[in-house]
C-alpha cells in the first residue's frame, strides 16, 4: 500500500538528515520493519528516497520560497522530511494527484509531529500547488 510505503520513505528521508552513513542497511531494516513486501510498495518507497535525494536542493528552495524565504534549517526536521516527500510527489509524480500528496502529508504530520504542523505542512504544500498551476 502505497501509504505505508510513502511512511517507510519519510523514515528513510529523516533519518539521511542525521546521518547518511550505511543507509542501504537503514532502507533494508525500515523497509522490513514496515513490511513493504510488495514489488509496487517497495518500488515506489526506493523512487520517493531517490526523487528527494536528487532534487533535495530544489526542493528546499521550493520549502523556502513557500515559507516566504523562511530558512529550511529553522523548520522542524520531521516536517521538512514530511514536505520534501509531498513536494517531491507533486512535482514529480504525475500519477499522483496533488490533493492526495497533500493529504497523505498532513496524515503524516498528524501522527508524527504536532497539531500546529499539519496546518504549516497544509499551508506550505497549498503554497506549492498554487505556484505549479501559475507556471
Amino acid at each position: 500500500m502505497r501509504t505505508t510505503a510513502r511512511e517507510a520513505a519519510l523514515n528513510i528521508v529523516y533519518a539521511q538528515q542525521f546521518n547518511t552513513d550505511c543507509l542501504d542497511a537503514l532502507k533494508k531494516k525500515i523497509f522490513k520493519q514496515f513490511k513493504l513486501e510488495k514489488e509496487d510498495d517497495l518500488l515506489f518507497a526506493a523512487d520517493l528516497i531517490a526523487t528527494v535525494e536528487e532534487h533535495r536542493s530544489e526542493l528546499i528552495a521550493g520549502i523556502e520560497d513557500a515559507c516566504h524565504h523562511y530558512k529550511e534549517n529553522r523548520i522542524n526536521r520531521m516536517d521538512k522530511s514530511i514536505l520534501l516527500i509531498a513536494m517531491a510527489e507533486i512535482l514529480y509524480f504525475d500519477d499522483i494527484p496533488p490533493v492526495v500528496s497533500v493529504s497523505e502529508a498532513t496524515n503524516l504530520a498528524r501522527k508524527y509531529s504536532t497539531e500546529k504542523s499539519v496546518d504549516f505542512v497544509n499551508g506550505v504544500l497549498s503554497g506549492v500547488i498554487n505556484k505549479k498551476r501559475e507556471d
